[in-house]
């Protein structure tokens, strides 16, 4: 089990969350999806660098043949898409699904640096 997500906060939904100060430690200990829309992943809040950009929409396409058993941190604007995000995967399989809580604006309000393009 990877230790990103022993250190993840359990939810009953099987998924966990992560803070921003947690993941911001460990960037290269998972696989980081950013489930926003395009214009937002390059806008204002900008994304995590590393990030891989799936929108929610193409999140269970996107993810089919991918591997169940690595760790993911999903990251959205505020950490609901992200939450409804990591239910998916968790259906689909996904043994090490971590939310970011708060999202980019925590990410952000943080002071943590942001790639804008």
């Amino acid at each position: 089990m990877n230790p990103l997500f022993r250190q993840a906060e359990a939810r009953a939904e099987g998924h966990r969350d992560i803070t921003v100060a947690t993941l911001k430690d460990n960037l290269s200990m998972a696989e980081m999806i950013d489930v926003r829309e395009p214009h937002e992943f390059t806008g204002e809040l900008g994304h995590i660098a590393g990030a891989r950009l799936v929108p929610l929409s193409t999140l269970e396409s996107a993810m089919a043949r991918a591997d169940r058993t690595r760790a993911v941190v999903l990251v959205c604007r505020s950490g609901a898409r992200s939450t409804r995000a990591a239910q998916q995967l968790r259906a689909m399989g996904f043994e090490q699904v971590m939310n970011l809580t708060g999202g980019m604006l925590a990410w952000g309000a943080a002071g943590y640096p942001v790639v804008r393009s």
